[in-house]
């Protein structure tokens, strides 16, 4: 098997260039190029939101208005559509206009049609309609890489609907975690424990809408898949235990041998300040008086005060609590004592938006508020910063911080997840480490490590050199890649020994 050369489909509810809300979409198009480099046989699958146009993306109806049984109780029709995620590289949309209507739309008003969260059900639609097109297109898998709890059903068909399907006899399935805290279209902890889904029940029929709203994809995922893996190696770790494995930590115990962890890796010639034409200079490791162009030109772009020699300090990620925002706003005023500069580009809860639009009009010359992100904005604050803040509450993997090494800004981080598996805690006395690691969830032990980054900028000899390292490391995609081919490898041999 080790020269072999697999047919892998890679399914996602949301992948860059198409359609993104988070690091997600990221991975599901940079992982399937990383993988074909190496002679594989890659498809990706997809829903057509009507979001995408299909001119501009120059998408082909191949299949119209094919009819699918979800149950009893639904038929409904779907086409599927292909484009071009790189040269050769085919991407498959799958097109329903009665359900996949939006991204992720918002609850319905009670005098609606349909009441309250419709995801089980608009992804239990997408999940057949994948296995469907796969009979349709003629494609016999080795492995389908089902990515988050919206792809969750995939692994439980395969064995349960289609198990007697000559084409899917030999295929396995990888079921990739890339946050536990999203299992279902709603929220997993507010289903009673007495009727939670214990992945072994036949599926409700769909139209029952009270039992399908329960229904846990990723529990199913978890717990029909050949392997399971997550996005960096401490969550692998960290998912098996009580407190990061929101109620699946025994499920994945019972699977604890077929169970890994793969950082993931950014895309560099995505993210790559050399050529990066949203920079108002371009730079590198050896060219970093052009990183201070662009800080300055970021402090004048937000009314700031143009000094080099403040420490800019960004953020670009959700402003939701699992990032970390609420330790922020617990610290606001011991860093606005501080001779610092805050800039923070994000999206996300009203609450958090409201705040920091009044504390930015408060304090005009300290913190820079921007809520209308995109990947252009997000690169013109790496470049301008000197300091990045990621202090999540718990971080799956985070690309954040490698993007941030990228754009040569140190990064402030708690030790959990990816971030510990990619993020070294600074040393003076050695001169070692790319940034500044903090243990205890606490907001008195960022401000430590935020001030310990303060304080080593001011020597910039020691803080450029670890400037340097942190933009010469390499999270490029080609070790990752590699590692996934062995686990699908993995998945193979489980899935014919079964």
């Amino acid at each position: 098997m080790k020269n072999t050369k697999l047919k892998i489909i890679s399914v996602c509810s949301e992948v860059d260039l198409f359609s993104k809300t988070g690091g997600m979409a990221d991975v599901a198009r940079s992982l399937p190029k990383a993988i074909k480099k190496h002679g594989h046989f890659v498809r990706v699958f997809t829903p057509l939101y009507p979001h995408i146009d299909k001119s501009s993306h120059k998408l082909k109806l191949l299949i119209e208005n094919n009819s699918l049984l979800i149950d009893e109780s639904k038929t409904v029709n779907f086409s599927i559509w292909q484009g071009w995620l790189s040269e050769g590289l085919p991407i498959y949309f799958i097109e329903e206009t009665e359900y996949l209507s939006r991204l992720y739309p918002q609850q319905k008003k009670p005098s609606d049609l349909y009441l309250g969260n419709l995801d089980n059900q608009r992804f239990m639609i997408f999940d057949l309609a994948v296995i469907e097109s796969l009979k349709l297109l003629d494609i016999k898998p080795d492995i389908i890489q089902c990515h988050d709890w919206q792809t969750g059903l995939i692994p439980y068909y395969l064995k349960n609907r289609y198990q007697d399907e000559p084409r899917f006899t030999n295929t396995a399935t990888v079921f990739t975690i890339h946050n536990l805290n999203f299992q279902m279209g709603g929220n997993w902890w507010e289903v009673p424990s007495k009727i939670r889904d214990d992945e072994r029940q036949p599926l409700p029929l769909f139209q029952n809408y009270d039992l399908i709203k329960n229904v846990n994809f990723a529990k199913r995922g978890i717990a029909n898949a050949e392997i399971i893996n997550t996005v960096s190696e401490k969550y692998a770790e960290e998912i098996m235990t009580k407190k990061f494995g929101n109620g699946l930590h025994g499920v994945l115990k019972q699977k604890k041998h077929r169970v890994f962890g793969i950082v993931n890796g950014i895309d560099y010639a995505d993210w790559n300040p050399s050529t990066d034409p949203g920079l108002v200079e371009k730079y590198d490791y050896d060219s970093l008086a052009n990183k201070t162009k662009n800080k300055l030109f970021l402090q004048k772009y937000l009314g700031l005060p143009q000094n080099p020699k403040i420490p800019l300090i960004g953020w670009t990620s959700r402003l939701t609590e699992q990032k970390g925002i609420e330790l922020i706003i617990e610290i606001i005023e011991p860093l606005l004592r501080m001779d610092i500069q805050l800039v923070i580009l994000g999206e996300g809860a009203k609450k958090y938006i409201d705040y920091f639009s009044k504390i930015s009009k408060k304090h005009p010359k300290k913190i820079a508020a921007i809520f209308d992100f995109d990947n252009q904005k997000e690169t013109m604050v790496l470049a301008g910063a000197d300091i990045f803040l990621l202090p999540s509450r718990f971080e799956p993997c985070g690309l954040a911080q490698l993007k941030s090494l990228r754009y040569g800004a140190v990064p402030v981080v708690h030790a959990v997840g990816g971030l510990v598996d990619t993020i070294s805690d600074f040393n003076p006395r050695t001169n070692r480490g790319n940034g500044f690691v903090f243990k205890k969830y606490d907001s008195r032990d960022l401000l430590i490590a935020i001030t310990r980054a303060v304080v080593n900028h001011r020597h910039r000899e020691s803080w450029l050199k670890m400037v340097r390292r942190g933009m010469q490391q390499s999270f490029s995609w080609e070790i990752p890649a590699e590692k996934y081919i062995l686990i699908f490898k993995k998945a193979l041999r489980v899935k014919s020994n079964i």
